[in-house]
């Protein structure tokens, strides 16, 4: 059974810093891509980085290039998301998901990014 359980959301002054992880237990990362979606208030859910089956290609929403690197850990199952120079518009729900084959959605990991 697939599980994808998020963390490392919080408050956090605009500028600052966030590392997000997500367990996904009962998933191949070798042979399934893996996205880093998010969902702000009336907003629909987007995606924000993918990272291909076997980690080596990356792709990012034109709003976080250049500011959030997605990385994942075949070992530990676990896929990051490290979010730098944080903007008050990047409030939102975070959750992690396949890129392509989706399973249940998580709790996803709240940031809140303060101006």
């Amino acid at each position: 059974q697939v599980q994808l359980v998020e963390s490392g959301g919080g408050l956090v002054q605009a500028g600052g810093s966030l590392r997000l992880s997500c367990a996904a237990s009962g998933i191949i990362f070798s042979i399934n891509a893996m996205g880093w979606y998010r969902q702000a208030p009336g907003k629909e859910r987007e995606l924000v980085a993918d990272i291909s089956s076997g980690g080596k290609v990356t792709t990012y929403a034109d709003s976080v290039k250049g500011r959030f690197t997605i990385s994942a850990d075949n070992a530990k199952n676990t896929v990051y998301l490290q979010m730098n120079s944080l903007k008050p518009e990047d409030t939102a729900v975070y959750y992690c998901n396949g890129r392509y084959r989706k399973w249940q959605w998580g709790q996803g990991t709240q940031v809140t990014v303060s101006s």
